[in-house]
């Protein structure tokens, strides 16, 4: 039987086992159509304006700018450097140096490893074995109390 190449991008099931996304809705982790595969290296900047998906898996050195909208999931093999990621919501998995910014929601798994700083607007999920150096900031409004 042949391997479909894409059943990664449509499947629940096929993302990594241990991932159990608690922020980022799955429908917007399966509606990604853009990939960057393991041992694929990128480098240069994705930018849209478009509600669209990129997966990366391999190594991208670059930015990722979503300007509305806009999912990103940095899969447990991916390496991102020297970046600005910005979306609606990112799922990090691998390892990125950079600046992220998450406009909803933010989730950090324990697999990840993230140098740089966070800002979020909405949401953040971090598991206790991810690794993080940097400043972490919410931009949301904050109420008095």
């Amino acid at each position: 039987m042949k391997r479909d190449p894409t059943a990664h991008l449509t499947r629940p099931d096929a993302l990594h086992p241990d991932t159990a996304t608690r922020l980022v809705p799955m429908d917007r982790l399966t509606a990604i159509t853009s990939l960057i595969a393991e041992g694929a290296v990128f480098e240069g900047n994705f930018h849209t304006a478009l509600d669209q998906g990129i997966k990366i898996d391999g190594v991208l050195t670059g930015n990722v700018t979503f300007e509305n909208g806009g999912t990103l999931h940095v899969g447990a093999t991916g390496r991102v450097a020297n970046t600005r990621l910005e979306a609606d919501y990112i799922f990090l998995e691998g390892r990125v140096t950079g600046t992220v910014i998450a406009r909803k929601a933010l989730e950090i798994a324990g697999s990840a490893t993230l140098i740089g700083d966070v800002s979020y607007d909405q949401a953040i999920d971090m598991h206790p074995r991810a690794r993080v150096r940097g400043k972490i900031e919410y931009r949301g409004e904050i109420e008095d109390q």
